[in-house]
C-alpha cells in the first residue's frame, strides 16, 4: 500500500504522516529529507546555487538509506542538520532542479518497492505516485504555518521573517517547472488551520479504514 501526502512548508505533514504510520503500521517517508539532504551537501561543499552540473555531481553520488527512522547520506546519520535555518533558505531553489527531481523519485521509489508506506513531500500524489492508494493534501493559512513553526523554538528568525520565508517558499514550489505542488483531484483534502493532530490523524485513518473494508 502507499499513501502519498502532499502539502505546504510548514503545515505538519511529517508529524501527522508519522502518526499515521505508526496506527497503521505503514513505513514513513519524508521525501522533503532528500532535497535538504542534498541542500546541506551543497552548502558543505560550498557550491553555489547556479552551478548545476556540480550539484547533480553530488546528488548522483549520494547513497540514501533510512536506519531507524532517520536519513542517511552514505551510510552517515545526517537527521539532525536538515531544517537548519541556512538549509530553509535555499532548499526550494535546489528542489526546483528538474534533473535533480528525477534522482530523488527514482531513490524513493527504490526504496518503497518492497513495503507498505506513507510519503509525504509537495509532489508525491502528482508525480512520484500518481498511483497511490491513497492521496492526501493538508493546507493552512500562512499565519497559523508561521505561528507553527515559531513555537518549534527550530528557527532563529523572527514570526515575521518566517512568515516571508513561508510565503517565498510556497511562490516556489507553486511555480517549480517540474514536480510543483498541486491538489490532485482524487485527493482528499483537509484545512488543518483550525484542526489539531490528532483531528487531523482520525480523518486520515478513517479513510483508510473505510477502504480496506
Amino acid at each position: 500500500m502507499v499513501v502519498a501526502l502532499d502539502g505546504p512548508a510548514g503545515v505538519g505533514k511529517s508529524t501527522i504522516a508519522k502518526n499515521i504510520a505508526e496506527n497503521a503500521s505503514l513505513f514513513y517517508i519524508n521525501s522533503g529529507n532528500f532535497y535538504r539532504a542534498i541542500t546541506f551537501e551543497v552548502i558543505k561543499n560550498n557550491i553555489k546555487i547556479d552551478e548545476i552540473s556540480s550539484i547533480l555531481s553530488i546528488a548522483d553520488k549520494i547513497n540514501f538509506s533510512i536506519v531507524n527512522g532517520h536519513l542517511h547520506v552514505n551510510n552517515i546519520d545526517i537527521e539532525e542538520y536538515l531544517h537548519s535555518d541556512l538549509v530553509d533558505s535555499i532548499v526550494a531553489q535546489i528542489s526546483s532542479i528538474i534533473e535533480l527531481r528525477k534522482i530523488v523519485n527514482s531513490s524513493i521509489r527504490k526504496i518503497s518497492e518492497s513495503m507498505d508506506i506513507i510519503v509525504e513531500g509537495r509532489d508525491i500524489t502528482t508525480v512520484v505516485f500518481p498511483n497511490a492508494d491513497l492521496k492526501v493534501y493538508l493546507d493552512a493559512s500562512v499565519s497559523t504555518r508561521a505561528a507553527r513553526r515559531y513555537k518549534q523554538g527550530i528557527s532563529k528568525l523572527t514570526l515575521e521573517e518566517i512568515s516571508k520565508s513561508i510565503q517565498a517558499r510556497d511562490e516556489i514550489d507553486k511555480t517549480k517547472p517540474e514536480g510543483s505542488l498541486k491538489i490532485s483531484k482524487d485527493a482528499l483534502y483537509l484545512d488543518t488551520s483550525d484542526l489539531t493532530i490528532d483531528e487531523v490523524c482520525d480523518k486520515v485513518l478513517q479513510k483508510l479504514s473505510n477502504m480496506q473494508v
